[in-house]
């Protein structure tokens, strides 16, 4: 039941501390995971403090519990471990502060982890998180690279030293973080926005040397793999050795097998790219060269064709040709001329036979009436009277009907 209070009548704070702590007693026994942290076994004291913090967000709680139950536990109670505790939540009204009363501490195994670490790998696959499309690949000639590892660690000396012999022109923005243990995750986390954050920086290098299944833990912590996926700037992941596999590898955008190698596949030999050039100049010599030569062969041939060695040659060939075709249309159209007259007078010849005025040249006369001109036929096409003209060959003729 929620507390009534005004600010008339407010409620002291053992009263409200009381309430605290009721309903915390509610919440009875639970199981907890989580990683161990600042771990204190006092002599002489039968309880042993720790505290139980969050691997993925930034949330620790307070444990206590009886010696015995450390005891039991043996040497894989140590900070950084990964632990399933059975406990009661308790709040202290004296001091206002909540722990968790355990009674059971069980040690994650290396099969409890694998397994965990195999669900969030399928988890996060199945987000796309580890798709080849969405990986960037690192610049050729980064000027600065980013660099998260250990405290002068041998990871560090490993990427440092091999960058600067590849490509002495390099910096490297050194962050130096936890990579192992409770806080690892959290700084590393910091360190990789700080980088991403500048401008300059092209690529990020995270790096750490091998270690155990729990040392590398941190590299698989969802919260860092997230945070690589967000970051702008290019990922290479260093970690271990070739047989170590984070799930840190699967996410960044440059899997590298160590330190060494990374430095190896971000920075550019300097001496090899020299050597690189030099050769591909000489390809390049070789082939333009070679192209020239070519090119010369082909303008000799060219030379050496009868066009271009006489070129007047072909001009007498075709006026040659020109003149035998104007002479060939000459006889041709002289030879059409002379066919078309032959029929000019073979139809005029016909014509002539046939014409009307030939007929009147050999005695035949046309008769027509005068008053409409009509070609007389039959005699009885006319009445006494009546005017004829009378066409003959050499004139006309006009006459009156006498007797019909």
């Amino acid at each position: 039941m929620a507390l009534t209070s005004t600010p008339e009548q407010p409620l002291p704070v053992r009263t409200v501390s009381r309430a605290v702590g009721e309903w915390i007693h509610r919440l009875g026994r639970v199981w907890v995971e989580g990683q161990v942290t600042q771990l204190v076994r006092r002599p002489g004291m039968g309880t042993v403090f720790l505290t139980l913090r969050d691997p993925v967000a930034d949330i620790s709680l307070r444990v206590t519990c009886p010696r015995a139950v450390c005891d039991a536990v043996g040497p894989a109670l140590v900070d950084g471990a990964r632990v399933v505790v059975w406990g009661k939540p308790s709040f202290h009204p004296g001091r206002g502060t909540l722990s968790l009363a355990v009674t059971e501490i069980r040690p994650l195994g290396v099969g409890a982890l694998l397994a965990r670490l195999e669900q969030l790998r399928a988890t996060l696959a199945a987000e796309g998180l580890f798709a080849a499309s969405r990986k960037r690949r690192p610049p050729f000639l980064p000027a600065v690279v980013g660099l998260i590892t250990g405290r002068a660690s041998a990871a560090e000396r490993d990427v440092v030293e091999n960058a600067r012999r590849r490509w002495p022109a390099v910096r490297i923005e050194l962050r130096e973080v936890a990579v192992q243990g409770p806080l690892a995750v959290g700084q590393v986390i910091e360190a990789l926005r700080d980088l991403d954050a500048r401008p300059e920086v092209e690529v990020i290098v995270i790096a750490r040397g091998g270690g155990s299944l729990e040392d590398l833990l941190p590299f698989s912590d969802e919260a860092l793999l997230r945070a690589v996926v967000a970051a702008r700037t290019p990922v290479v992941s260093a970690i271990g050795h070739e047989q170590d596999a984070p799930l840190l590898d699967f996410v960044a955008d440059l899997r590298a097998s160590t330190p060494t190698d990374a430095a190896k596949r971000v920075v550019p030999d300097v001496g090899e790219q020299a050597a690189a050039v030099s050769q591909l100049r000489t390809r390049g010599r070789r082939a333009l060269g070679h192209r020239l030569e070519r090119e010369e062969r082909r303008l000799a041939d060219l030379r050496r064709r009868p066009v271009l060695a006489a070129p007047w040659g072909e001009l007498d060939r075709r006026q040659q040709d020109v003149t035998a075709l104007r002479a060939r249309a000459r006889r041709c159209v002289g030879h059409a001329l002379e066919v078309a007259e032959r029929d000019v007078v073979a139809s005029r010849a016909r014509m002539r036979a046939l014409s009307p005025a030939a007929t009147l040249e050999r005695g035949y006369a046309v008769v027509q009436r005068a008053s409409d001109g009509a070609v007389l036929r039959q005699p009885g096409e006319v009445t006494v009277g009546d005017g004829l003209a009378v066409r003959v060959a050499g004139g006309q003729l006009h006459a009156v009907v006498a007797d019909a």
